[in-house]
């Protein structure tokens, strides 16, 4: 392939005009002749620029409704051909076909058509083909040709022929055409997964992912593991769409962290007072809410303030002078939250370190989305865990029932513990987590753990007995045998709430009867791997 090659002759058809004059411009002042459609066309010759109609070149209308305007061999040809191939020189002589250096085209607005709710067929409308066929064939013959196809581009195209007198080298041609490839394979992903979506297809033969990058990251998980974050366009409101207001870049941990964060505190609805939720690697550490910012901040904190530190707090309500203030008494990695004070923003800019994201939003809990981890071989694909359980449709299955207070922690409990990787013991005491043991490979050892936390954070607190005490317990799954029911209730749990589901269920009920303590079942687990 030749390295150094120059741009004669371009193609310009783009349904998003940002910076078209301002290219068109430069192209045409180094002597580049321009072929457009449509719109494109118009935007050109309307700011002075000479453009040539591509239905000129071809002999042929638009038609269809412009359905049929570039799906010709005078295009493809001269996309396609290979210059330094004397069979294909000669097609282009012998058939009088133009060769094409640069492509610059960028689609119909598919997705934004989709996310404004638009009917069956105006979707369908919106799907571009000419527009990816020339895509394709300028990409894979990338030793001749450019193709550009996002606007951000623009600049580095023009350095790229500045720097080369008018030329482009086949490093930056590959490149262009990766990026290309790239476009149209997100663009059939998002068409194939609306279609899906739209006939009511809830397995579809063949399945694709896209994203686009939005941060190269240091590094992933461990400082010898690449990473690179990219978001999936579909504006969900959280650490893929916020605005960092100050401190480092983010790390591949504390966007894992801060997704995880933000998440858990979207399920407590701001319209019903705030929440703060505190996380460490990927679990909660504290969850608690109050009657003010700082209240549910200084609840939360005091589950567990060992692991507090140098963790990830999240709010569901805009960060107040007086919950920035008492945030930053301790190391934290990050906050998010839906907006913040000036007052607030103030605080924070005297830690430089304190990396403060603002969302505009929060997440709605019960949207389904499909969420996917890889696996050896394969990928494992599922509905995100929108599951919750109103109240009128718990079943009290002891003696005892839970009180209206009770009943307010259990709820509490059941939505944290939905957030706590399995097995997962909650416990909870007036609007906050007082225990959490997360990941145990028993659920003995996880209501082990939380016990042991509640009973240190208390002797911590200089109080006289464990936390745990009067408390209300989650299981995110069913109890196999009573040994974990019972472990909750030796450390002061009064109140339990469980799937229940278990061979041994009547085993369970049974204890907790004995123990004197009420216990309902959601008939829902939440299994988080």
């Amino acid at each position: 392939m030749t390295d150094l090659y120059p741009i004669r002759r371009a193609l310009i058809s783009v349904s998003d005009k940002t910076g078209l004059i301002e290219l068109g411009q430069a192209l045409s002042a180094r002597g580049v002749e321009l072929l457009s459609t449509g719109g494109s066309a118009k935007a050109m010759r309307d700011a002075g620029l000479a453009v040539k109609d591509v239905s000129e070149v071809t002999g042929f209308p638009e038609m269809m409704d412009g359905r049929v305007k570039t799906l010709h061999p005078i295009v493809h040809g001269g996309l396609l051909a290979l210059r330094d191939n004397d069979d294909h020189v000669a097609a282009l002589n012998e058939h009088e076909i133009g060769t094409i250096d640069l492509l610059v085209v960028n689609l119909y607005p598919f997705e934004e058509t989709v996310a404004k709710g638009a009917d069956y067929m105006t979707c369908i409308e919106n799907i571009d083909i000419g527009g990816p066929a020339m895509i394709r064939s300028a990409a894979k013959n990338h030793g001749f040709v450019n193709v550009v196809t996002d606007v951000q581009d623009y600049d580095a195209l023009l350095a790229e022929l500045e720097a080369n007198e008018g030329q482009t080298t086949l490093a930056f041609r590959r490149k262009l055409a990766q990026t290309a490839y790239g476009r149209t394979a997100a663009y059939d992903t998002a068409v194939s997964t609306w279609m899906a979506g739209a006939i009511d297809l809830d397995t579809p033969r063949r399945r694709s992912f896209a994203g686009e990058v939005v941060q190269t990251l240091r590094y992933g998980e461990n400082s010898h593991q690449e990473a690179a974050f990219y978001t999936d366009g579909s504006g969900r409101p959280g650490v893929a769409t916020a605005k960092q207001l100050q401190g480092k870049e983010l790390s591949y941990n504390n966007i894992n962290d801060t997704d995880a964060a933000f998440e858990l505190v979207s399920e407590f609805d701001p319209a019903n007072g705030p929440a703060v939720a505190i996380i460490k690697h990927a679990n909660p550490c504290g969850v608690a809410v109050g009657s003010s910012l700082v209240e549910a901040y200084q609840k939360a904190f005091d589950c567990d303030r060992t692991s507090a530190f140098g963790g990830i707090v999240a709010l569901n309500q805009p960060l107040d002078v007086e919950t920035a203030k008492k945030i930053t008494e301790i190391f934290t990695e990050v906050v998010i939250a839906p907006g913040a004070s000036d007052d607030a923003i103030e605080v924070f800019a005297a830690k430089k370190n304190l990396r403060l994201l603002l969302t505009e939003g929060l997440p709605d809990p019960r949207q389904p989305i499909t969420s996917f981890k890889q696996v050896a071989g394969g990928m494992l694909v599922q509905d995100k865990d929108v599951g919750a359980v109103a109240e009128d449709e718990l079943k009290v299955v002891t003696k005892v029932a839970p009180s209206a207070e009770q009943m307010e922690d259990l709820q509490f409990a059941w939505k944290v513990a939905k957030h706590v990787k399995s097995n997962a013991i909650v416990y909870v005491k007036n609007g906050a987590t007082v225990g959490v043991g997360a990941g145990q490979m028993s659920r003995l050892d996880s209501a082990n753990v939380a016990a042991a936390k509640a009973a240190r954070m208390a002797a911590e607190l200089g109080l006289d007995e464990s936390l745990a005490k009067g408390s209300a317990v989650a299981s995110d799954a069913f109890f196999p045998f009573a040994d974990g029911l019972m472990e909750a209730a030796a450390a002061g749990g009064t109140c339990v709430i469980q799937p229940g589901g278990s061979m041994r269920d009547q085993e369970v009920i049974d204890a907790a009867d004995e123990a004197g303590i009420a216990m309902v079942f959601t008939g829902m687990r939440h299994f988080r791997h």
